[in-house]
């Protein structure tokens, strides 16, 4: 007959596994809102290449007329073609709408949108001076 005392303990405790789920849980709550800030920010890039593309067009445009172009116009992935007159097209899967005031000597282009479905709206502007503002940021509320 086998002795009870040699009998092998192998296995975790419910206090060693305890342990464990409690680490994975700092560790997820610590990298959860990294990633989801990441990925705002990456979202951010469709405003701020579009928005560039607006100031080069907008600068081409006022070579050839003598104006800028587009007194509140505006345009989304619903209305992709509204700013085709100075070139730019808008994808059908964009995330920001657009809207542009101008004159004869100076424009100002702006990009909204939410990007993570909170009540922070994401804005960006930039003026005929080339100047890029993000005046609110959905990345970091």
């Amino acid at each position: 007959m086998i002795s009870k005392l040699h009998r092998s303990n192998k296995g975790f405790t419910l206090i060693e596994l305890m342990i464990v789920v409690v680490i994975i849980g700092i560790l997820a709550a610590l990298a959860i809102p990294r990633f989801m800030a990441s990925t705002t920010k990456s979202k951010q890039s469709e405003a701020k290449q579009l928005l560039k593309q607006i100031y080069v067009m907008q600068h081409a445009y006022r070579q050839e007329y003598d104006t800028y172009w587009g007194n509140g116009v505006s345009a989304d992935a619903a209305n992709p073609n509204n700013f085709a007159r100075i070139g730019v097209q808008i994808m059908v899967s964009a995330r920001y709408n657009y809207a542009l005031v101008a004159d004869l000597v100076s424009f100002t282009c702006t990009a909204t949108g939410n990007l993570d479905d909170d009540a922070t709206v994401d804005t960006w502007t930039i003026t005929d001076a080339g100047t890029l503002t993000n005046t609110i940021d959905d990345a970091s509320s």
